[in-house]
């Protein structure tokens, strides 16, 4: 009955699976190391924001006490 063409139908399907496996495991460590890369990249930003707001926010209150020493009444 057989004519030498065995298909290994076990096999096969162990292989797909195999196969699936790695190119799910494969884009589940592309969506991991993307999101350290946007974490480390976002430290850095948040950290300079947070500075930049601080030096505005210390400028805007030196140009209020500049002005209200300006506008006050001399003695």
């Amino acid at each position: 009955m057989s004519n030498g063409s065995n298909f290994d139908v076990a096999g096969a399907i162990n292989t797909l699976t195999e196969s699936f496996g790695k190119l799910f495991q494969l884009q589940v460590d592309l969506a991991n190391n993307s999101l350290k890369t946007l974490v480390s990249v976002a430290e850095p930003l948040a950290k300079t924001a947070t500075d930049l707001i601080g030096n505005v926010a210390n400028a805007a209150t030196q140009v209020l006490q500049s002005v209200s020493a300006a506008i006050a009444p001399k003695k």
